[in-house]
């Protein structure tokens, strides 16, 4: 499904697209370089295709489904730079790239106020069984008004804890203001800005999960995150809390957060994101009434995702062009591949 485009002659630099992008966003990157795609927006390039396509690219422009690693790497000795459409890139090899002298790009800030809507709408629907309530009407199951039928937790007073406080959990800070919120966070680092501006107070990671009655996790995936919340985690938190999971799946120990929603401590959790992407209808989540899930919806605006593509496609022509990308991850190999680029053209 690959498809060559662009001027012969081979003067352009050679780019390729894992997936089939917004035409605002392809244009960007057909109008500077040679371009090959997958031309598939909802199914990703097949593992063996992918690496046949980026034999001869200057640049690739990458989704989250696609892996980043000394395989691709192997497989594309032209590259220069990886422009990942995501602010995260737990997909990505970093060390390799930054050791080969690939540059890794990013898309931040264009996601931040849709990403934060969207853990605000988990919160509520989770809070107040939305979805069991639609359930339950188109299941017939709604019979006469009952004084506990359905009945939920306030968002409105409570307490919200936000574990990760970058841009995205400020963003979901200023939200809670207008919920009359008591705000709590906890962070790698203490943020001033954030506690100016919100009244937040910093909290020991403990202390918080058990203070909370909305815990929002929105930290980065690393090594030191993988597996931030299990069984111990749960237990901690109140048997009314409301867990949302914004971030990235293995953040979280899926079959204990399973086994802790059974026993109902945290009383529900709304999550965008799972360990294994994607799940179905078979999903142990699936299968329990306390569990709002949705399919990695977090930038899912027809605004936010244009921006992301062509935010990513600005960062690939960037770098491929000796240009400056507007959003470097590994500073180190865009400085080499500047010098190495000058070096070409002198």
């Amino acid at each position: 499904m690959a498809g060559d485009n662009g001027a012969a002659g081979g003067a352009r630099p050679r780019a390729y697209l894992t997936r089939a992008l917004p035409e605002e966003a392809r244009q960007v990157v057909a109008a500077a370089c040679d371009l090959a795609e997958w031309n598939s927006e909802s199914s990703p390039v097949p593992r063996d295709e992918l690496l046949r396509a980026v034999h001869d690219a200057d640049g690739v422009l990458t989704l989250l489904t696609d892996r980043v690693d000394e395989q691709f790497l192997d497989a594309a000795p032209k590259c220069r730079v990886v422009a990942n459409m995501a602010v995260g890139y737990d997909n990505v090899d970093l060390e390799a790239l930054t050791r080969r002298g690939v540059l890794l790009t990013n898309t931040p800030d264009v996601l931040t106020e849709t990403t934060a809507d969207l853990v605000w709408a988990l919160m509520l629907a989770t809070a107040r069984r939305i979805v069991e309530g639609s359930d339950a009407i188109r299941a017939n199951a709604w019979g006469a008004w009952s004084p506990m039928f359905l009945t939920g937790y306030d968002v409105y007073g409570s307490t919200l804890g936000l574990v990760g406080a970058g841009r995205i959990g400020t963003a979901v800070a200023r939200r809670a203001q207008g919920f009359g919120m008591t705000l709590c966070y906890h962070n790698r680092n203490r943020v001033p800005a954030l506690e100016a501006e919100t009244g937040a107070e910093y909290r020991s990671f403990e202390r918080l999960l058990r203070e909370s009655d909305f815990i929002v996790c929105l930290v980065p995936l690393t090594e030191q995150t993988c597996g931030l919340f299990g069984a111990a985690e749960f237990a901690m938190m109140k048997p009314t809390a409301v867990f949302v999971n914004a971030a990235r799946g293995p953040v979280v120990r899926e079959a204990d957060l399973v086994e802790a929603l059974r026993r109902g401590r945290p009383w529900a959790a709304g999550l965008d994101v799972f360990e294994r992407e994607p799940i179905g209808a078979d999903h142990p989540l699936a299968a329990l009434p306390n569990a709002t899930i949705v399919p990695h919806l977090g930038s899912a605006t027809v605004r936010t995702r244009t921006a992301m593509a062509t935010l990513a496609a600005r960062n690939l022509v960037a770098a491929l062009t000796g240009g400056k990308p507007p959003n470097p991850v590994n500073r180190a190999a865009n400085q080499a591949a500047q010098t190495s680029e000058g070096s070409k053209s002198r």
